[in-house]
């Protein structure tokens, strides 16, 4: 009998599996990021694919693999930081300017 629980118990033990795993970065983005951010964009802030890929494995991805593809896609759409504004150009002055008319007196 109790080598029959056994084989029962150890027979119906169950793998856990990652949900996340085949979905493409976009519907993770929708899945779990969309209901607190509106958009992909600006969220990787410049980071290294790497830091950002760790920091998402740590708080909210389910598994490297989802970590590091969630990395990639909001790299891919992440917004370069502004540029400071760019003055336009003043026209270059000549080199060689008019002589001033001599007043005679």
């Amino acid at each position: 009998m109790i080598v029959a629980a056994a084989a029962v118990l150890t027979a119906t033990v169950a793998t856990a599996q990652n949900l996340d795993a085949g979905k493409p970065p976009a519907k993770l983005f929708a899945d779990g990021c969309a209901t607190c951010h509106r958009s992909p964009r600006g969220l990787a802030k410049g980071r290294f694919s790497l830091t950002l890929a760790w920091f998402l494995k740590d708080h909210y991805a389910t598994s490297s693999d989802s970590a590091k593809a969630l990395a990639s896609y909001l790299q891919s759409v992440d917004e370069p930081p502004p540029r400071a504004a760019v003055r336009p150009k003043k026209p270059a002055r000549s080199a060689a300017r008019p002589a001033k008319p001599v007043q005679s007196q």
